[in-house]
Parts: C-alpha cells; sequence; structure tokens
C-alpha cells in the first residue's frame, strides 16, 4: 500500500505487520481457566489480548488475566510464541503464552462472557477458537506427558522447542 506525504508530496510505504498479543494459561489446582468470549469469533478461548503501546509482554499478560477472569496472576514462565499466519482468522497476529498460577474463582469480565475452570480432561478443545486447542495440546504434553487425552496432534515448529 502506497500514500503520498501531505506536505512534499514523497511517496510513503505503509507497512502491514502483525499485532502482538499475549495468551495466558492459568492453572488453579490443576485446573485450567478458559473464557467464552463476548465478540467474534465465540467460543471458548485462553484469556488474553493484545499488547498495548508501551506495555511489556509480562504487564499485558497480567492485565489481561485481570481484565477477563478478575484473578491476580503470578507468571510462571513463557511457555511458547505461536505465530502462524491464519491462527487468528481476523488478521496475523503473534502470541507469546505466559504459564501463570492464581487462587481464587475466575470471574468473567471485559471481552469474556464467562470464566470457567476446567480439568486436562474436562478441555472442550473443539469448542476452542483461534489456535487455542493446538496450545493446550502442546501445553497439556509439556506440563503432564499426558498424550492419550489430547485430542489433536502436536503443532510441528520449523525450530525445536527449548525443554
Amino acid at each position: 500500500m502506497k500514500k503520498t506525504c501531505p506536505r512534499c508530496g514523497a511517496e510513503v510505504h505503509i507497512y502491514r505487520n502483525p499485532f502482538p498479543t499475549v495468551d495466558i494459561i492459568i492453572e488453579i489446582d490443576r485446573r485450567i481457566v478458559l473464557i467464552r468470549r463476548k465478540n467474534p469469533p465465540e467460543g471458548w478461548a485462553l484469556p488474553g489480548g493484545f499488547v498495548d503501546y508501551g506495555e511489556s509482554l509480562e504487564e499485558a499478560a497480567i492485565r489481561e488475566a485481570k481484565e477477563e477472569t478478575n484473578l491476580d496472576v503470578e507468571l510462571i514462565c513463557q511457555f511458547y510464541t505461536y505465530s502462524e499466519p491464519n491462527r487468528d482468522p481476523r488478521f496475523h497476529t503473534i502470541t507469546t503464552v505466559y504459564v501463570a498460577r492464581a487462587k481464587g474463582e475466575p470471574k468473567g469480565g471485559d471481552d469474556a462472557a464467562q470464566a470457567q475452570l476446567f480439568s486436562p480432561e474436562e478441555l472442550p478443545l473443539d469448542e476452542l477458537v483461534f489456535d487455542h486447542g493446538r496450545i493446550l495440546t502442546d501445553y497439556l504434553k509439556w506440563r503432564y506427558g499426558k498424550d492419550q487425552i489430547l485430542a489433536r496432534e502436536t503443532f510441528r515448529t520449523k525450530v525445536p522447542r527449548c525443554r
């Protein structure tokens, strides 16, 4: 896409870049918090959202967790980054996924109509939006080694994961 500078008339290139996002896998007593989205695409999802300008990824993860679940989280580790261009049907996003702990009962807020706890065996993998089924599949294999409960094949990346 090209535009013209209103001052000098020079051609200005407009670049399209992916949007940085965060997703948070919040565990409470070996159960995982999911939210039911208010906005399209509708369905279950990990809590998360867009990184605000001037905000670190960690700050965004803590903020999004609070806004969507009303939980104060402790970030444990940075799990992985997912960057497939089609992972979000709306536009190209790159998400950095964090693992967090919390206490209490989640309550949906902001973009979340509902927040609920699921055991690994109860996760509604077929009702998850974006690539969150893939993310949770990868997480459960990493965290619990539970290949037997997972319905989906783990996404293979071009670069091996850190152990």
